[in-house]
């Protein structure tokens, strides 16, 4: 029945074969469906009430169309522009999955490569070298502080060499600094004793510590060196060269001084020397007397007594008498606080034995071993004060007979009393050498010779009786004027007013 109808409908129903197929009922459900319906229906029914139920169905589904076309509009515009590029995206996809099939066996190839390059299983050089560099990246801050390490050591060297001018808690603190800086350099090396970097660090670290072993003993001739100043150099130069301290030391108990004790002195000495070349001027004047005398004491002119000049000799053997005896006393006293600071001079004289016997039983012990003769020399000062005594002797052998007054020569050879007096608390009494003062003044002139010896007798017996009374004096006990006794340091001195 529903396929007559759609027959008999048919031509009335579709203009097109487009509209013909749609409403095909084999293909199309809804057609069917009202085919079917239609033979129920009544022939009224047909003609009232199923155009009215068609109008209002196709009304209906107009309203739906129009609400689903407001809500889903850009859906479904972006459906179609999808849709439109699909056919062009779908080759493309095509293409790409050809593509990325035909690059799988080379991604394989260079996976197993890659995995038997860097293989862990043994060794391998490239990823040796990757972990190095890795390695490298992660320590290069502290690469970096251990390269500032010279840098910062020489700054402060020459910080504290700037500064070693002005106050002295602060040139402590940079030398402090810088030593410590050297001490840690020196434990990198014996952590890493192989590392080229380290290697590099501490020998730029050894030029800024011999640029501080210069400067500290350039401190050392520094003016009005004090004890604790002096202390704290000679602590320091331990320090930095360790091998100064120890030279000299090998096997002797005596002295633990090494070669800075001889260091020390030299220093001193130069500074003496410098101060003493100040006086240049007056210096000069005196030589200038000098040559005025040479025709007064020659024999061809017979007038040996004429002679009753010397006031600028005077001025200048006072001043340097005067220097020379502060700082002779200067010198001697800061090295035995400094470097024998609890033993007397008794107590190194037996120990020096000592050290001798000692020596001579460790040589005996080993008689292969050649022993260096410089390892036993005898602590410096033992033949220092001679050479300041030569330094003070020649110089009064020059200039002292230009004085012609007996007061003013007694009070020059009193000064030198005094100055002998002063060294022989510290062990160094030199006035029995100057005994001998006037056996070379003047070639030509004996009887001006024997003048000069007797004035000095006379000199030293006056101090002594002096001496003797300002002991009895005090109470001190009679008849040891001669000799005031023995000093702290256990050596006899001669007793001084002053």
């Amino acid at each position: 029945m529903t396929d007559y109808l759609y027959e008999l409908l048919a031509p009335h129903l579709a203009a097109t074969k487009a509209s013909a197929a749609l409403c095909d009922p084999d293909h199309d459900t809804t057609t069917a469906q009202y085919l079917n319906r239609l033979p129920t229906l009544s022939l009224q029914a047909l003609q009232s009430t199923e155009p009215q139920s068609l109008t209002q169905s196709s009304h209906s589904t107009l309203l739906s169309l129009q609400a689903l076309s407001n809500r889903s509009h850009k859906s479904l515009v972006t459906s179609a522009d999808r849709l439109s590029n699909l056919r062009t995206s779908i080759p493309q996809l095509t293409r790409d999955a050809q593509q990325l099939r035909d690059a799988v066996p080379k991604l394989d190839e260079e996976a197993v490569q890659f995995s038997s390059k860097y293989s862990r299983a043994a060794e391998n050089v490239p990823l040796e070298q990757r972990k190095k560099v890795m390695q490298l990246a992660r320590n290069v801050d502290r690469l970096s502080d251990i390269l500032e390490l010279p840098t910062l050591l020489s700054t402060a060297v020459s910080s504290a060499a700037a500064s070693s001018g002005t106050t002295g808690s602060s040139v402590s603190t940079t030398y402090s600094t810088a030593l410590d800086l050297y001490a840690h350099i020196k434990r990198l090396q014996t952590l890493y004793p192989d590392s080229p970097l380290i290697k590099d660090v501490v020998s730029q670290a050894e030029d800024a510590m011999k640029d501080m072993t210069s400067n500290l003993i350039a401190g050392l001739r520094a003016q009005n060196l004090r004890l604790a100043a002096a202390m704290r150099t000679v602590g320091w130069l331990r320090r930095v060269a360790p091998e100064l301290d120890n030279l000299h030391n090998e096997g002797s108990p005596v002295s633990g001084e090494g070669a800075l004790g001889a260091i020390f002195l030299i220093c001193r000495l130069a500074n003496l020397i410098t101060m003493l070349e100040a006086l240049d001027p007056l210096r000069e004047l005196a030589d200038q007397e000098t040559h005025r005398r040479a025709p007064t004491t020659d024999k061809k002119h017979g007038a040996t007594g004429a002679w009753s000049e010397g006031h600028q000799t005077e001025k200048y053997l006072k001043r340097y008498i005067e220097i020379f005896r502060e700082q002779s006393f200067a010198i001697v006293s800061l090295y035995k606080n400094i470097f024998t600071p609890d033993q007397s001079e008794s107590e190194l004289a037996v120990a020096g034995l000592r050290g001798i016997d000692a020596r001579i039983k460790a040589a005996a012990s080993r008689p292969a071993r050649k022993e260096d003769p410089l390892q036993c020399l005898p602590p410096a000062l033992a033949t220092f004060p001679m050479h300041l005594v030569q330094l003070l002797t020649d110089t009064l052998r020059t200039y002292l007979p230009n004085v012609r007054d007996k007061s003013s020569r007694e009070s020059l050879l009193t000064q030198v009393l005094y100055c002998a007096a002063s060294l022989g608390r510290l062990g160094g009494d030199f006035g029995m050498i100057l005994t001998e003062l006037g056996d070379a003044t003047d070639d030509t002139d004996e009887d001006e010779e024997d003048d000069l010896a007797y004035e000095w007798e006379e000199v030293t017996r006056k101090h002594r009786a002096l001496a003797g009374r300002l002991e009895q004096l005090t109470g001190g006990g009679g008849g040891g004027g001669a000799t005031a006794g023995s000093s702290g340091k256990g050596t006899l001195r001669v007793a001084s007013p002053v």
